[in-house]
C-alpha cells in the first residue's frame, strides 16, 4: 500500500506542476482552459500533500524514520497538577 501511495505522490505532483504551468501561461481569452488546468492543479496539489502526509506517518509508524522530538511540558501534560500555582 505504502509503494502505491508513494506512486500517487509522484504522478500528483507531476499533475501539479503540469497543469499549474499550463494554468499561469493560459491566454486570458481561453478562460475555460484556464479554469480547468487551474482546477487539475489544485486537484493535483491537494492529493500530493495527503499522500506526503500518508507516507510521513506510514514511515514514522513503522519505525522506518524516527519521529520527530516534541517536547511537552509537564503542566500541559497534567494540568490539574498545577491550578493551584497558577492562582497563587
Amino acid at each position: 500500500m505504502a509503494k502505491l501511495i508513494a506512486i500517487l505522490n509522484v504522478v500528483a505532483w507531476a499533475g501539479f506542476w503540469a497543469f499549474g504551468y499550463l494554468a499561469l501561461t493560459a491566454n486570458g481569452d481561453s478562460t475555460g482552459q484556464l479554469m480547468t488546468a487551474l482546477i487539475l492543479a489544485v486537484l493535483g496539489a491537494g492529493a500530493g500533500i495527503w499522500a506526503y502526509l500518508w507516507l510521513v506517518r506510514h514511515s514514522e509508524a513503522t519505525g522506518y524514520a524516527k519521529p520527530p522530538r516534541r517536547a511537552v511540558p509537564e503542566q500541559h501534560r497534567n494540568p490539574e497538577l498545577y491550578e493551584d500555582e497558577e492562582n497563587a
